[in-house]
């Protein structure tokens, strides 16, 4: 599975999870460019990032400092705005 991430590393709050199928790696790379441009024009500084694990336990432990301890993943289908 492929991860697209929007981190605000001030306050150490997840703002985006968005999961992908590996077959969509291509939307992914262009959600996560998408994503940049729009951070950049409003001048927000968040860490975006696309990461790869075999599904969202594995990522939560290899990746642990986007996920706060007791929390539990944010749904697909879910996105936190600002």
């Amino acid at each position: 599975m492929i991860f697209l991430l929007e981190y605000n590393r001030r306050e150490s709050r997840l703002v985006t999870f968005r999961p992908f199928s590996d077959a969509q790696r291509g939307a992914a790379n262009q959600q996560r460019l998408e994503l940049e441009l729009d951070l950049n024009r409003r001048g927000v500084d968040h860490e975006v990032v696309i990461l790869e694990a075999a599904d969202e336990a594995a990522l939560k432990r290899t990746h642990g400092r986007y996920f706060p301890d007791g929390i539990e993943l944010l749904r697909p289908d879910s996105f936190l705005t600002n």
